[in-house]
C-alpha cells in the first residue's frame, strides 16, 4: 500500500489509520491532533475500548502517540470522529513503523534540500513526491538508492547532480540490515598434498562483492563452517549453494571427498 504523506490532503479517508497526539481529555472522550493532517479529531468514550471504561486516562494519555481509525468525516463541518478500539495490535505496530520511517525520511530529506541549496517546498515537489509515487514511500526509495546507487534515481529522470547528493546523504543515515545463512562442510583427502587440496577447494568457493560476503572458518578437522552475508535471504541462499557446489566439485576433482549439511 502506498504511503504518500508529502502529497498533503485536507482530510483522511473513512477507515484510514492515522497517527494522533491527544491534546484534551474529558470524561466523554478525547480531542487529538492528527499528526499527518492539519486537523483535530475526536475519540468518543464509546470508541476508546471494547470494555467498560472507568477512567479514559487508563487508555489515552496527553502527549503520547496513538493510532486511530477514522470512523466518520464531515468535511463541511470539519469534524473527524476516530476509534481506538477498532485498531488491532498488528495495525497499530505497522502504522507506527510506517510513521517512524516517514519521520526519519523527512529529516533526511531536509538535509538533502539543504545540500542542494534548494527551498524545501521545491525539493518536495521536484524530488520527494516523484520518489513517493515511484516507490510507494520516500523511505523505501532512499533504501533502494542506498542498495543500488544513484543510477536508480537518474533512470527515473532525476538530475545526476541531485541523485548523487541524495545517495550520499541517504547512505550516511540509512543502514541496510543484512541477513546470514550458514552450514558445515566436511572435507577430507588422503592424497600426499591433501591439506593443500582442501585449501584450494575452500578458496574456490570464495565469492565476495559489494553486497555479498562469504566467510569460511575452521571448526576442527575435517569440518569447516561456511557463512554467507547478503542483503536478503534469497540472494544469500543462492550464493551459499553456488559456493558450496564449487568447493565440493573442486575437492572431488582433486581426489578428495566432501559433504555439506545445514
Amino acid at each position: 500500500m502506498k504511503y504518500l504523506p508529502f502529497r498533503k490532503r485536507e482530510f483522511p479517508e473513512l477507515g484510514e489509520l492515522v497517527v494522533a497526539t491527544p491534546i484534551k481529555i474529558y470524561d466523554h472522550g478525547a480531542y487529538v491532533k492528527l499528526d499527518e493532517f492539519d486537523k483535530v479529531g475526536y475519540v468518543p468514550i464509546g470508541e476508546v475500548a471494547s470494555v467498560w471504561v472507568k477512567n479514559i486516562r487508563d487508555f489515552i494519555k496527553e502527549g503520547q502517540k496513538i493510532v486511530l481509525k477514522v470512523i466518520r468525516v464531515d468535511e463541511k463541518k470539519g469534524h473527524i470522529d476516530l476509534s481506538l478500539k477498532k485498531v488491532t495490535d498488528r495495525e497499530r505496530k505497522e502504522k507506527l513503523i510506517q510513521w517512524k520511517r516517514f519521520k526519519k525520511s523527512e529529516k533526511i530529506f531536509e538535509e538533502i534540500a539543504n545540500k542542494l541549496k534548494m527551498p524545501l517546498s521545491e525539493a518536495i515537489n521536484k524530488i520527494a513526491i516523484p520518489l513517493e509515487d515511484q516507490y510507494g514511500e520516500l523511505y523505501g526509495a532512499l533504501e533502494t538508492t542506498v542498495i543500488n546507487g544513484s543510477k536508480v534515481l537518474t533512470d527515473m529522470g532525476i538530475k545526476k547532480e541531485w541523485a548523487d547528493v541524495i545517495y550520499e546523504v541517504a547512505k550516511h543515515h540509512i543502514e541496510i540490515p543484512l541477513v546470514e545463512v550458514s552450514g558445515v562442510l566436511t572435507l577430507t583427502s588422503t592424497k600426499p598434498k591433501g591439506i593443500e587440496d582442501i585449501r584450494e577447494a575452500l578458496i574456490s568457493g570464495e565469492i565476495n562483492s559489494k553486497d555479498v560476503k562469504v566467510e569460511i572458518t575452521y571448526l576442527g578437522a575435517p569440518k569447516y563452517r561456511i557463512k554467507v552475508t547478503a542483503r536478503d535471504y534469497k540472494t544469500a541462499e543462492v550464493i551459499l549453494k553456488e559456493s558450496t557446489d564449487k568447493i565440493l566439485n573442486k575437492i572431488t576433482q582433486l581426489g578428495g571427498t566432501g559433504s555439506f549439511v545445514r
